[in-house]
Formats: C-alpha cells, structure tokens, sequence
C-alpha cells in the first residue's frame, strides 16, 4: 500500500525541463547576439581593414664598388658608422693613376703644339702663294713685253723662247703653291685649336685619366649607415668588387606581402598603421599604400613553381605591397632593414588605382657627389690648352 511520501507530486517533475529550456533559450539568443555582433563588426569595420605579419622593412642598399683597379691603403668609415654624401671611404695607392695623368697632360700639350704648327704651316703657305703669284704676274708681264719686241724684232726669238719658260715655271710653281696650300687647309679648316680633331683626342685621353685618378678616391653617394665592411687594408681591388654598403635608414618602406584574397579593396594611397616588433605596440607608424607588387612573391623566385607537372596543390599566393613610411617618424624611431612588422590597411578609400597611371616624372633617387669631377677636368683641359697656344691670332682661330 503506498503511502502518501511515495506519491510524486505533478509540479516537481516538470522544473528541471523548464530550466533546461530557459538555459538552452539563453543560449541560442547569446549565439544569436555574437553572430549579430560578429556581423556588425565585420560590415562596419573588419570588411575594411586587411592586416598582415609578413612585413618587413627594406630600403635601399648603396653598395661601395670601385671603377678602378687599385691597391687599398685607407679606410674611412666602419659598419655602423654614420657617413654623409661625399665622404671618402676608401683610399687607393694614386701612384700608377698619377703617372697616367701626367702622361696625358703631355700628351695634349704636345697636340696643341703640332696644331699650332699646322696653323702657322698654313700661314707661311699663304705667303709663298702670294709670293708665287706676284712672280707670275711678273713673268706673264716680261713674257707680253718680250713678245711685242719679237714681234717687232727688236730681240731675238731665243729670248722670246726664255721668256716663255719662265712663265710655264711661275704658272707651274702657283699651282703647286695653291695644291700645297689646299692640303694643308683641309687639315685645319672651320677648326680652333680646342677643336682640332688631334687635340679633342688628347683632351679626351686626358680626361679618362683624370677620371681613373679621381676614382681612386671613393666617396658615399648618400648620407646614411655603413653596413657590411669587407675590405681591408693592402687588398688588390678589381672594378665592381663589393667593399662595403650605405644604407640611408631615413629611405626605408615596409614590404608587406598580402595574400591574394586580401588585395580585392586595395588602393594605392589607402593609410597604413603599422607596428614594429622592435618597439611594440606602443609605438606606430602612419604610411600609405605606395604600389601594389605587379606579381607574387612566388613568381619573381629564383625556382619559381612548377604547375604543369602533374601533382599540383592550391596554395594560396602572396602578392607584396611597399608602404611608405613619413620620415618624420623614422627620427624619432628609426628602423633597420630587415626588421618584421605587423601592418593594417584601412580600406575605406576606393578612390585610388590599383596600379600606377603615370611613369615617374623625375628621378626618384639622385647624388651629385660625382658632378665635380668632369668639372675639374675640363678645367685642367682648357687650362693646358691656353698655355700650350700661342697669344694673338692662332690662339683665336
């Protein structure tokens, strides 16, 4: 027989499944809540943003080669040595240089000298003409006399005979006085001693030598950080060997490599946060989007991919983007090449290409280191060649 204890009651049993309802109710409008909230965060603001780690910072590496052959006997800077435009680096023996130089300043003032002569050549030709002719005249006249008194036989023919040949002589000498006269013409005609076939090849021998001295002093093209020292003392350098490097860290820009899925809403121009591992994230940097890469990172390898070969696999490539840095920035926290960043492109701005439109309209990177040294030589040519010429008229021609 049951007791009244052993009864269920009916309003027990149904509290359990209320509250299981009443949690699993939470549940679904909490998950209805985060996806909403996921949604709204996405279209307003996830959607135009496009973040990446694989980003580094580059800039340009001036490397240090020498255009000359040379022996080294001075080093002028270290790595991480600060060096402005100009500078020298590195010193080489200038004693073989030296000699070249001064065998070809002798060179061209020996070819000013033979100019010159062959100006005044011409000039003492002129006269003999004219002395030629003025004896021509003379025959010719002699010969008309003498042949109104052989006409008249006042003399005899023989004299008459005489006179005959010496005009032939006079004629024959003028023409070969004109002949000599055009030969030497033709190797001085609508030509000045500075432009003189001869003396431009001297000028030039000289300026090459004067250009193989100079470049045995090298100097930094730019202002920056030296890098990556090779060379030492007594080395025997031939062109093109690499010494050392100038890395200007006020020129540095981040290459972020972005998937190909993140590049759809990407503009050139777009602004660019962007942290460096070095500082962290208390530190950012502001830049803007320079160029979109014009291919992957994979295409450009020195073994690019091989798709055609039967077992290909979908990878999901990367495409780099530079990003301007302000220089401003890099004063007050400069980065070093090579550095990892993380960096986020805001994506609101459509306005801008997605490659560049025009070509550059003026040299993106320039020294004027150099601009002196064809200076000088010229100086040292037009100085040679008005001490070598001679003052008055041929100096003038």
């Amino acid at each position: 027989m049951a007791t009244p204890a052993d009864t269920p009651t009916p309003s027990a049993a149904p509290e359990p499944s209320r509250k299981r309802k009443a949690w699993l109710l939470g549940l679904v409008l909490l998950l209805i809540l985060a996806g909403v909230g996921a949604w709204a965060w996405y279209s307003l603001v996830g959607r135009w943003h496009e973040s990446t780690d694989d980003a580094y910072v580059n800039g340009n590496v001036v490397e240090i080669t020498p255009l000359v052959t040379g022996t080294v006997t001075s080093i002028g800077a270290d790595d991480g040595d600060l060096v402005h435009a100009g500078q020298v680096l590195l010193q080489f023996d200038p004693a073989d240089s030296q000699v070249a130089l001064q065998a070809a300043e002798a060179r061209l003032a020996r070819s000013v000298r033979q100019v010159r002569g062959l100006y005044s050549n011409v000039d003492a030709l002129k006269a003999q003409l004219e002395t030629r002719q003025a004896e021509l005249r003379k025959a010719r006249q002699d010969f008309n006399r003498r042949k109104v008194l052989a006409d008249s036989g006042a003399i005899a023919a023989e004299e008459l005979s005489h006179a005959r040949d010496d005009l032939s002589v006079a004629e024959a000498a003028v023409n070969s006085a004109r002949q000599q006269l055009s030969t030497s013409s033709a190797l001085v005609d609508d030509t000045v001693v500075s432009s003189h076939p001869e003396v431009m090849a001297a000028a030039a021998d000289l300026r090459q030598a004067y250009l193989d001295h100079a470049r045995t002093t090298l100097v930094a093209p730019v202002t920056g950080y030296v890098a990556k020292r090779t060379v030492q003392l007594g080395q025997r350098l031939q062109p093109g060997t690499a010494t050392m490097a100038v890395i200007p860290l006020d020129q540095v820009w981040i290459d972020a490599n972005f998937k190909e899925t993140q590049l759809r809403d990407m503009r050139i121009g777009q602004p660019v946060q962007i942290s460096a591992d070095l500082y962290g994230s208390e530190v950012r940097y502001s830049g803007t989007v320079d160029s979109l890469g014009a291919g992957t990172g994979s295409a450009f390898a020195l073994l690019p991919a091989q798709n055609a070969t039967g077992n290909w696999i979908k990878i999901v490539q990367r495409v780099p983007v530079r990003i301007h840095l302000s220089p401003d920035q890099l004063k007050d926290h400069p980065l070093r090449i090579g550095l990892s960043t993380v960096v986020e492109v805001d994506l609101h701005d459509q306005s801008g290409p997605t490659l560049a439109q025009q070509p550059p309209q003026q040299a993106s990177y320039i020294t004027q280191v150099y601009d002196r040294q064809l200076v000088e030589a010229d100086n040292l040519i037009a100085r040679l060649i008005h001490e070598n010429s001679a003052t008055g008229k041929t100096a003038q021609r």
